[in-house]
């Protein structure tokens, strides 16, 4: 069977017009021929809308009861009965009633899709998965349903349907989107210019990283790997040299020019691992790359310039930009450098060769061999003693027919020789052994005169070999310990990087891995104050200086303070004390100290997010508080005026019947009112942490009846089990009868008629648990969490019963009484609220801290 294909209309916000184009391409495709099928279409009572509804055929939906309420949702049984060549499903990341097939009706559209019948469907840009957070910290409003992003990009088809935020703002104030109450809320909050206009950006951006996609799978499909300058791309190719901070700002101003251009910086690595790149220089680099909103990639290769060429093609790139060569002019006369080989493999890439004030001075190695003076020295006696019994094992002076046999001897004691010492000793080695066939085995005898040509073939022959191999022997020998290094320097900041991802305070983890791997007694990262960089004294003057962070035994307070200091930055300063770290370490130390920089800066970003977070939260609190008064605390205030009003009216006269029912209105509604601003009130001292508690021992029987005679008449049904003989329990006798009501109401509110609630309690040890039990449709596990989220009614459906704090707001008073407040399931279907408090007893033998400003 044939899978049906997936067309979603992509919007950046409600009533930019998605649903009204898929109509009007249900209505080209019904035109054309294709049996076309709505299977649910929102209109939100949008005429033309409605209009474009009346002449499709609808499959009726399905009536879902659920928690005593009635709910419509779409009929997937009877569309694959109906089995149309084209089904309209509207609002794509909607849940479904619990009890339903599928959780999401995305996941009903790939049960369609799967049947071979093609779905054209609508979503809007704050549902996907991935721009949740981001959508909520525009907007202060967190979406709760989402749909994956991979499932999205899965679609055949995506169409943004676009309109400018004064455009969308305008069809809102006319009434085209939301009805006329709605109006005047929507415009101040969500629909914002400023946020409508981020909203429309993301929306831009994912899909012009969706056609990306689409025309990175277009050109692998096909075999394009010449450039295609749809949109600016820039590399840069960084060697780990100091000149490559200055690259770096060169590509990114040229990226910049070019608005959305994209800035990727590459590092090739030779594939065995050897590679003259300093690694701190190399951190610093990245993080700067990323600090100005590119991206780091290391590639490996054998030749540079292919890799480099290879990557950008791969990237599909238009620009790369490198440095001006480092090597020196006699160099560059042999080869043309890795610049100008780059440039001429580059053909549609523009190569930018950028000067800077390290070209043509290359960086000074070290010495070819990290052998030590004694074992130079040895190598030179082996050398001497070898030689001297090769002249005597031969005879001295020996006949010329042994001139082959010395030869091959002295060879082999030159190639011992530079595996022992390295170059030059094997060098000296060649010089003499060159003396000692020439004095010895070659005529006339211990002179140095040469009377055969062959002889002196054979001697420089032997010179020119010994010499070469002693070159390779001695780039093979050290490379093999280049090899050592490396790996051990690999697994000394693997192991750095996992202690830091481990630990929950990477840069104290990464300071005392770089203590205990040199022996030093003290490690610290210092900051210098700001305004004392001029002064002569400030690397000794401790006011100078402010200590980040330290390990070890008493650490320093500036960097004259210690054996060593490694900059980081222009403010950073890694101070080490103990013992001077050998010269070949410093790469590693300051590898470390880069890292220490990175761990100081996550640090800070999580101390910064951490203190955002209650004011984001108070945010979303206020805006959620806008959206509750300008809904729920409305309707009782409007109904409370208009019996108040009808009773002042003096063009009306009412009898005494319908007075005492306009007073009974007004009354009740204004009750509903002060209940309402109280568990508001309640809830923002909860939120600021100055909500007045008074603990005191209280029976928890009589608290039970006294929250069900607030109850009214529907505590009459609830059933009590809660035994006299009870200890005391720790509270406060207002709060806890609130959230007993709360929570009793809320089981009754969802209870069938023949099995209300019920209310248990028993003791164990110093602990006295509440069980409310009742049996009806319960909550999936998984919502769960989001009981306890103010202003939530799971589901959104529920408008007319409150403000969504009942279950937070007990929460939050019984966390405040030294309670906990938890759901469980109810065997055999229905939600259990476990509500758990101290003893009064335990409470006064523990002496609690004073409760009154929780």
């Amino acid at each position: 069977m044939t899978r049906g294909e997936l067309r979603v209309y992509l919007g950046a916000a409600p009533g930019v017009g998605k649903t009204y184009r898929m109509l009007d391409e249900a209505h080209r495709r019904r035109d054309r021929g294709a049996d076309v099928v709505i299977g649910l279409v929102e209109c939100h009572g949008r005429v033309l809308t409605t209009a474009m509804v009346d002449d499709l055929e609808t499959v009726p939906r399905r009536t879902v009861a659920y928690r005593g309420s009635r709910f419509e949702e779409m009929d997937l049984a009877a569309i694959l009965d109906r089995r149309p060549q084209v089904v309209l499903v509207d609002e794509l990341a909607h849940t479904n009633v619990p009890g339903s097939g599928n959780a999401k009706r995305w996941q009903d559209i790939e049960v369609l899709l799967d049947a071979g019948i093609s779905v054209l469907s609508t979503l809007n840009i704050q549902h996907l998965e991935s721009l949740n957070d981001v959508v909520e910290r525009i907007t202060g409003v967190r979406q709760r349903e989402t749909v994956p992003d991979a499932w999205v990009r899965g679609a055949e088809q995506i169409e943004l349907v676009d309109m400018t935020p004064e455009a969308l703002r305008r069809r809102l104030a006319h009434g085209n989107v939301y009805a006329a109450e709605r109006i005047d809320t929507s415009l101040s909050n969500y629909f914002r210019v400023g946020n409508l206009s981020a909203l429309r950006e993301l929306a831009l951006l994912w899909m012009a990283g969706r056609v990306d996609d689409d025309l990175e799978r277009y050109r692998s499909e096909h075999g394009v790997t010449e450039t295609w300058e749809a949109r600016e791309r820039v590399v840069v190719a960084l060697t780990g040299g100091p000149e490559g901070e200055t690259l770096v700002r060169r590509a990114a101003r040229i990226a910049e020019r070019g608005k959305g251009a994209d800035l990727m910086a590459v590092h090739v690595t030779r594939s065995d691992g050897l590679t003259g790149a300093d690694p701190a220089l190399l951190a610093r680099q990245r993080l700067l790359v990323e600090d100005l909103g590119g991206t780091y990639h290391q590639v490996l290769g054998e030749d540079v310039p292919s890799a480099l060429i290879a990557f950008a093609r791969g990237v599909n790139a238009t620009q790369l930009v490198l440095g001006a060569s480092r090597r020196g002019r006699v160099a560059r006369m042999f080869a043309p450098g890795i610049g100008a080989t780059t440039a001429s493999l580059s053909g549609a890439i523009d190569v930018h060769l950028v000067t800077h004030e390290h070209a043509g001075l290359r960086a000074r190695k070290g010495p070819l061999s990290a052998v030590s003076r004694r074992r130079k020295l040895a190598a030179c006696a082996l050398g001497l003693l070898s030689l001297l019994l090769v002249a005597f094992g031969l005879g001295v002076p020996a006949d010329e027919e042994y001139l082959g046999s010395g030869i091959v001897l002295v060879f082999a004691t030159v190639t011992v020789v530079a595996l022992v010492g390295g170059l030059w000793p094997a060098l000296l080695a060649a010089g003499c052994g060159f003396l000692l066939l020439n004095l010895v085995y070659t005529e006339p005898y211990l002179t140095f005169d040469v009377a055969h040509p062959q002889s002196m073939v054979a001697l420089v022959g032997f010179v020119v070999v010994a010499v070469s191999v002693s070159v390779v022997v001695d780039h093979a020998a050290r490379r093999t310990r280049e090899a050592a290094q490396a790996g051990a320097e690999a697994q000394i900041l693997a192991t750095v990087a996992g202690n830091v991802l481990r630990g929950s305070r990477p840069l104290e983890a990464l300071m005392e891995r770089l203590l205990e791997t040199f022996s030093l007694t003290s490690v610290a990262l210092l900051e210098r104050e700001p305004g004392v960089a001029g002064r002569p004294d400030h690397r000794r003057d401790s006011r100078a200086w402010t200590v980040v962070a330290s390990v070890g035994e008493t650490h320093c307070g500036a960097p004259g303070e210690g054996d060593i200091d490694v900059p980081v930055d222009d403010t950073l300063t890694l101070v080490l004390r103990g013992r001077r770290p050998r010269a070949g370490d410093r790469r590693i130390i300051e590898a470390f100290a880069a890292q220490a920089a990175v761990a100081l800066r996550q640090e800070r970003l999580a101390r910064e997010a951490a203190s955002a977070r209650p004011l984001a939260e108070a945010d979303r609190m206020r805006t959620a508080l806008l959206s509750a008064v300008s809904h729920d605390l409305r309707a009782p205030l409007a109904s409370a005026k208009a019996s108040v009003t009808s009773l002042r009216s003096s063009e009306v006269r009412f009898g005494e019947e319908d007075r005492a029912g306009l007073l009974a209105m007004a009354d009740e509604s204004l009750d509903q009112l002060t209940l309402l601003v109280t568990d508001l009130l309640d809830m923002s001292r909860l939120q600021a942490g100055v909500l007045g508690v008074r603990v005191e021992p209280l029976s928890l029987r009589e608290s039970v009846y006294s929250a069900l005679d607030q109850l009214g008449d529907e505590g009459e049904a609830v059933r009590v089990r809660v035994a006299e003989e009870l200890p005391d329990v720790a509270a406060d006798p207002g709060l806890l009868d609130r959230v007993l009501a709360n929570v009793v109401g809320n089981a009754l509110r969802f209870s069938p008629p023949d099995r209300p609630p019920t209310v248990t309690a028993s003791w164990a040890g110093d602990v006295v648990e509440v069980l409310v039990v009742d049996h009806g449709p319960g909550v999936p596990k998984e919502e769960w969490e989001h009981l306890f989220v103010p202003f939530q009614r799971l589901g959104d459906t529920d408008n007319e019963t409150g403000l969504g704090l009942g279950l937070a707001l007990s929460q939050g008073l019984t966390e405040a009484m030294g309670g906990s407040l938890v759901p469980d399931a109810t065997p055999g279907g229905g939600l259990t609220m476990r509500l758990t408090l101290r003893t009064a007893r335990e409470t006064e033998e523990s002496e609690p801290p004073s409760l009154d400003a929780v």
